[in-house]
């Protein structure tokens, strides 16, 4: 593949090939690859003749629509439907999932004023545009498959939460969202956000946790927003003041990239004027807020690992919000793997037990500088009080009836004791794998067996840690003689 169709947009002069490869970047993920491959190459061979409004289409798709473009024609058939992988559907509707609404139903759309081939406007010619539409309600939708997502249920569904102060909203009415008269806010329905659990760990679940399969929490992709558009929501936790009164760190996080066991290239520092961080899978030169993995090498790389790095494309952008709170959101075409303690607290996981399956497009919180805080220094006291208990169970003094001395009460205290230093650093980094997961249900049991993986290791979290040490001091844990 040549580096052209990774690093620019394509124009139509350009081999249908590399066209194809860079509209399927773009996909949403509703689809099948190998569906999308060949209705993507099917308008491609289509266009190529008309080299204007192929032009069109690249630039609507590679732009998410920001720069006008004209209609992109093709021939309508006559009952209206096109034929794509032995599957039929209307040509709007099927372009429209592809590369904007994943859910979409087929009497959602409705033309914009000067879209000249519409389909309901019955010409010859079709538009299949995807940004020549817009999306309404329909009267007709069941939404008896839907649950509803509102102010008192976990936030890890939808990947965002009302009490964060951001609900994600489409540029247009969404299907599916009414408004809530207990709370006057919009109320989003997801499809599949019930629970179940198959693998190796069975735990119990309370209802409206996210879906689980194979081992792994699964959040679904909420429904894609409109890039950069939010709807501010009334919240208590914006007006808290900082945890600690020491100036930010210059770099608000640093990311090691991971094949195998071996770290690859430097590690990649993120400025904290750039909150968004992007990690792909291209060649460009890594910029402040773009950390491209692509252009790494490694003498030590496996066909297996070369094959991987092919599919992390557009890879993750990781935001902070607030103090150090971290969302992720799945840009690439596969899904990502996360360890976050943030997430094992909201699915009632004890922490480290799970591995979280990020789908693609899914935008979700997976850190929270707070409640970090709170557990370094819960762990950080505990610690403390339990070496001194072991001390004093070692030199026979524990009170209370029966109290013995010696190896044996000190015993039962040392997993609290052996708390160290590395433990609390744990809570302060984030692991992300790219393609391939791990964990009880696959054959990679750590992350250091997985392709290619990132360590994030988050700069004010650390510096909280290292004022709970100052005020908190803990030793590290000394074997028992």
């Amino acid at each position: 593949m040549d580096n052209m169709s990774i690093t620019n947009t394509p124009t139509s002069n350009d081999a249908c090939l590399s066209i194809v490869h860079s509209l399927m970047c773009h996909r949403q993920g509703g689809e099948s690859e190998t569906f999308a491959k060949r209705a993507i190459e099917s308008l491609v061979k289509k266009l190529k003749e008309k080299k204007d409004e192929l032009d069109s289409l690249i630039t609507a798709i590679t732009t998410n629509g920001a720069h006008p473009s004209k209609c992109v024609t093709i021939q309508r058939t006559l009952d209206g439907r096109l034929q794509v992988a032995g599957r039929k559907g209307f040509p709007h509707v099927i372009y429209a999932r592809l590369w904007r609404w994943p859910d979409l139903h087929k009497n959602e759309l409705k033309h914009v004023k000067y879209c000249q081939y519409a389909f309901d406007l019955k010409c010859d010619s079709v538009c299949v545009n995807p940004y020549h539409y817009e999306r309404v309600v329909s009267p007709g939708i069941d939404l008896s498959g839907l649950t509803l997502q509102s102010n008192g249920q976990p936030a890890s569904i939808l990947g965002g939460s009302h009490s964060e102060g951001l609900l994600q909203i489409a540029s247009g009415p969404q299907p599916g969202q009414q408004q809530n008269g207990f709370t006057g806010q919009p109320a989003t329905y997801h499809h599949n956000s019930t629970t179940t659990w198959t693998g190796s760990r069975t735990a119990p679940y309370t209802p409206n946790l996210p879906h689980h399969q194979n081992g792994h929490l699964q959040h679904h992709p909420p429904m894609p927003p409109h890039p950069g558009h939010y709807w501010p929501v009334h919240n208590e936790l914006a007006f808290q003041p900082p945890i600690s009164n020491h100036p930010a760190p210059e770099y608000w996080c640093s990311i090691a990239y991971f094949e195998m066991d071996v770290q690859v290239g430097e590690t990649f520092k993120v400025p904290s004027s750039c909150p968004i961080v992007t990690v792909d899978g291209y060649v460009d030169p890594s910029g402040g807020d773009r950390f491209c993995l692509g252009q790494l090498s490694n003498v030590h790389r496996t066909e297996a690992i070369e094959r991987a790095r092919l599919h992390i494309g557009k890879g993750v952008q990781l935001e902070c919000k607030g103090e150090g709170d971290v969302w992720v959101r799945c840009l690439s075409d596969h899904a990502v793997f996360v360890q976050s303690y943030y997430l094992d607290r909201e699915a009632g996981r004890a922490p480290g037990d799970a591995v979280h399956k990020i789908y693609p497009s899914a935008y979700i919180k997976v850190f929270d500088l707070r409640q970090c805080h709170r557990q370094m220094q819960q762990q950080a006291a505990t610690a403390q009080a339990a070496a001194a208990a072991q001390a004093a169970a070692v030199a026979g003094n524990i009170p209370g009836p029966g109290s013995v001395g010696g190896i044996a009460p000190a015993i039962s205290l040392s997993a609290a004791a052996g708390i160290g230093v590395d433990d609390l650093r744990r809570l302060c980094i984030l692991r992300m794998s790219f393609v391939k997961g791990w964990g009880p249900d696959y054959p990679r049991q750590s992350i250091k067996e997985t392709p290619c993986w990132i360590e994030i290791h988050l700069h004010r979290a650390l510096q909280l840690l290292d004022e709970v040490l100052h005020t908190m001091p803990i030793a590290d844990p000394q074997p028992l003689d």
